[in-house]
């Protein structure tokens, strides 16, 4: 009789599984994004997690998930702070929700 978790949105909508989310994309986008744009391979992000190229692999291809700890070592080897990492990622989905709920208005 313990509390159950909610399975829908703020607008009432069921959740998607966040593995197959626009949202988990985005966020698998931003983590791609910025080790590219730093010019970082995924063996050298690999290293400076002391992990293998193909643990990067498929975190970025969203066949491995990232808890939360591992994201604060991710954003360490990416030189960004977590919580400028979460900010942008809020602003993305932000900005993601309003250029789909225009779209949306205009069918």
């Amino acid at each position: 009789m313990g509390l159950q978790p909610s399975c829908v949105t703020q607008n009432g909508a069921p959740m998607e599984k966040s593995i197959y989310s626009q949202h988990y994309t985005l966020f698998l986008g931003m983590l791609r994004t910025r080790r590219e744009s730093a010019g970082i391979t995924q063996r050298e992000i690999a290293a400076r997690l002391g992990a293998t190229q193909s643990f990067v692999s498929k975190c970025e291809r969203g066949e491995r998930r990232l808890d939360i700890v591992e994201l604060r070592a991710w954003c360490a080897a990416l030189e960004i702070s977590l919580n400028e990492f979460a900010v942008r990622f809020d602003e993305d989905c932000l900005a993601s929700a309003s250029q789909l709920a225009s779209r949306k208005a205009k069918r």
